[in-house]
């Protein structure tokens, strides 16, 4: 765990990074919510001010008085048992509170956390607090960007959000299949470094001979992919699947173009040619699989993948895996209102290994176990084969 001084430090860093990604939008952005799932810019600024004032100020620091009654209400996300809150489709509505205030809202419980932290010595129980208050920020900061590139991404203009943005680094190096022999393997987080609690404890689990590929699938092959008809192809994909795909138009990645007959791909840096080598992006846990299937091959587990990414390089993109969002065995929720963090989510949700270009400084690890339902795809997400 870190110490108090550490603490304060992860703490000033985070506040300050969430910042400087939104720096880049203009007053309008700050506000739009284009669907359900994608919170505006606004709202992740005043959410995770309100995590650390709700569980760290409120709780722990008696002289602290809240810098509005509202608060709560505007800024729960699924916090069922702290209280009643505004339903997530009308995020959007909320012209007010202003942007001006949200940052004067953050600009106090910042205050208030560091001169607390100046002044108190506290406990183990709140430093894991206020550690997961600062990793549930960089959480979405990740958000941020990508909730970010969905309301730019979705504006007739394609606007430019940061031209030095890079997100499609090139694996320049060709595919290797690795050889994993069978055996009984340890899963799961075993150090003392930060972790959620859904990747503990550790525990054995058993793993057939398999392989895996050793770098992502690239826009090119997926191309190769959808020319030959995959996305026609009945028998490639799951029912519910075929269904998501007919039902929503679906024949290309997220954020792909075609212009004058050539693909074109918006990023954060604006619309650009696709880039044939980059790994492909943006794509539902539907269409990694009926990918898989159309290769004849399949997903990893995310067990294969924790025991093999010692040799791969990882990092660019959230990689879906075929196996479903569960718990460990021995996992147990936390007690209170922050056992509803990960716990609740367990069910009807796969998961993905890995990191993103987008992932935070200091919070990619190889047990992190990210989680979505399997038709999602605003996220940096791409695939690599197993078989």
């Amino acid at each position: 765990m870190l110490s108090q001084q550490d603490l304060l430090f992860l703490f000033t860093e985070t506040r300050a990074q969430s910042e400087l990604i939104c720096s880049f939008l203009e007053i309008e952005d700050y506000v739009v919510q284009p669907r359900e799932n994608v919170s505006p810019p606004k709202w992740h600024l005043g959410h995770t001010t309100w995590f650390f004032e709700e569980f760290v100020l409120k709780d722990h620091n008696k002289d602290y008085e809240l810098y509005d009654k509202n608060s709560a209400y505007v800024f729960n996300s699924y916090y069922e048992s702290v209280g009643e809150k505004v339903v997530r489709t009308d995020r959007g509505n909320l012209s007010r509170p202003t942007v001006a205030w949200v940052y004067a809202y953050r600009n106090y419980v910042t205050k208030a956390i560091i001169n607390f932290l100046e002044q108190t010595e506290i406990s183990k129980e709140l430093c894991g607090i206020l550690e997961i208050g600062c990793h549930h920020e960089k959480q979405h900061q990740e958000l941020l960007l990508t909730d970010i590139k969905f309301i730019l991404g979705n504006n007739p203009l394609l606007p430019v959000y940061n031209k030095q943005f890079e997100e499609n680094p090139i694996e320049d190096f060709e595919a290797e299949w690795l050889k994993i022999e069978e055996g009984v393997y340890e899963v799961g987080h075993q150090s003392n470094d930060f972790c959620y609690d859904n990747e503990l404890g550790v525990h054995k689990t058993y793993l057939q001979n398999f392989e895996i590929s050793t770098k992502l699938v690239t826009n090119r092959e997926y191309l190769e992919f959808m020319e030959d008809g995959g996305y026609e192809d009945v028998l490639l994909w799951h029912a519910e699947g075929w269904d998501w795909k007919n039902s929503n138009k679906i024949s290309s990645p997220l954020y792909w173009h075609k212009i004058n007959g050539e693909w074109h791909q918006y990023t954060l840096s604006g619309l650009i040619r696709l880039i044939p080598d980059a790994p492909v992006n943006h794509i539902s846990y539907f269409e990694a699989f009926a990918y898989a299937q159309w290769k004849e091959a399949r997903l990893p587990t995310e067990a294969e993948w924790e025991i093999a990414q010692k040799q791969f390089k990882w990092g660019t993109r959230w990689e879906w895996t075929e196996s479903a969002y569960s718990p460990y065995p021995g996992f147990k929720t936390a007690a209170g209102a922050l056992g509803e963090y990960n716990g609740k989510f367990m069910v009807n949700q796969k998961v993905l290994r890995g990191s993103s270009v987008a992932t935070s400084e200091k919070h990619a690890r190889h047990t992190y176990r990210n989680f979505f339902q399997p038709e999602l795809r605003w996220q940096f997400t791409s695939l690599r084969l197993a078989k």
